[in-house]
């Protein structure tokens, strides 16, 4: 059997690990100046001045703040498409407020303005949508929405990093965002997350949520300021950590850097997925990007016709290579206590299949993807038929 094709992979190497031999011979692993260097350069990066941008230690904290810093709670209502991570829908009911979940189009698992309209309430607080695999969907037209209803628009920007409509960065459309550098994702510092407040108040207040309640400044640095009594700190609220620190940032510093290449290489592939598999009987590759946006390229999904999703998701993985589905549906997870129907996101659930998709992959590995994805759905879409 020939390796695994791996659906999602990192692109580490000696660039990243110079950078990390650095951060060691400088005696502080800490959050320093290269947290800094990539607070800035992730803002310059969605056009926002740093002052609005705070880094932690993922993005699920990074939603949770948002949630603390909306102040949602009992009695609230945040609205989120049913195809989203878990941690999305955490970070609100951990607040005591009540996931109400939309439905999506089958075809790009991105919810519509009239999915998100058709379960506004008087109680909703926010709307939390995310930019599924990449591609931006209406966001645009859902920030009105909000904007026209007084409510808030959060943007789960976890792999839409380079991602925009319009030239604007998804992100920054609502009045927060928040993206993931996990070890999944398509810029990496291993685990790590970025927050984005569009509100200079409650900017100013996120840095704080993430270091205990404290100012994040160094008792070194004050010291050197000739500050006095540079041990005493503030407690202005009750929280706790969840920062990140100097050794994932110089990784991520790299990683930034190359995330023009990396979006590029993802772009071929799904070029090269769109040219070999669009013809294939049995399946749709995904809709083309409307006008004015642009995608990360981070997932590359096929939908199967006949039930047969399944059968060639295990076909492909004897064959070495794995597919999967994100995200299972938040509405029939039962700790959300939901009884919606979502006729779309269904459909979508049920034929759904990720693809390889890293800019790690070889073109060999392309071929053989598209080579093993139509052998196998040929036989099971024949087998289907004789059935």
């Amino acid at each position: 059997m020939e390796p695994m094709i791996n659906v999602m992979q990192p692109a580490l190497g000696e660039r990243e690990l110079a950078a990390v031999r650095e951060v060691f011979e400088s005696n502080w692993i800490g959050r320093g100046a290269r947290t800094q260097e990539f607070e800035s350069s992730f803002a310059r990066h969605i056009g926002v001045d740093a002052a609005h941008v705070t880094s932690t230690n993922s993005c699920t904290e990074a939603t949770f703040i948002a949630m603390e810093l909306l102040e949602v709670g009992p009695g609230d209502e945040v609205v989120l498409p049913t195809a989203s991570f878990v941690g999305a829908g955490n970070a609100i009911a951990s607040r005591g407020a009540k996931p109400v979940f939309c439905d999506v189009d089958e075809a790009t698992l991105n919810p519509s303005v009239s999915h998100v309209e058709a379960v506004l309430t008087e109680r909703t607080k926010a709307v939390l949508i995310l930019h599924y695999g990449g591609y931006p969907g209406e966001v645009a037209q859902i920030a009105e929405l909000c904007r026209s209803r007084g409510v808030h628009l959060i943007e789960d920007a976890a792999v839409a990093i380079a991602s925009t409509v319009d030239g604007q960065a998804c992100g920054t459309f609502g009045d927060m965002g928040v993206w993931s550098f996990d070890h999944g994702k398509i810029v990496v510092t291993v685990d790590g997350g970025m927050l984005c407040v569009r509100d200079p108040e409650l900017a100013a207040r996120a840095p704080k949520i993430a270091y205990l309640g404290m100012e994040q400044r160094s008792g070194y640095d004050q010291a050197m300021r000739a500050q006095t009594r540079w041990w005493d700190f503030d407690v202005t609220s009750f929280s706790r950590r969840s920062t990140t620190n100097d050794v994932l940032a110089a990784v991520g510093n790299v990683q930034l850097s190359r995330l023009p290449e990396f979006i590029d290489r993802r772009r071929e592939v799904a070029e090269a997925y769109d040219a070999g598999l669009s013809s294939v009987s049995g399946l749709r590759v995904p809709p083309p990007l409307p006008a004015g946006h642009t995608s990360s390229y981070y997932m590359y999904w096929l939908q199967f016709e006949g039930g047969i999703r399944d059968e060639v998701a295990r076909d492909l993985y004897e064959l070495g290579v794995y597919t999967t589905f994100r995200y299972p549906l938040l509405h029939q997870v039962p700790a959300y206590g939901s009884d919606a129907v979502l006729p779309g996101a269904e459909a979508a659930a049920d034929k759904t299949l990720l693809l390889p998709m890293h800019q790690s992959l070889s073109d060999a590995d392309v071929d053989r993807v598209i080579s093993a994805v139509q052998e196998c759905t040929g036989r099971r879409t024949g087998i289907a038929r004789a059935a």
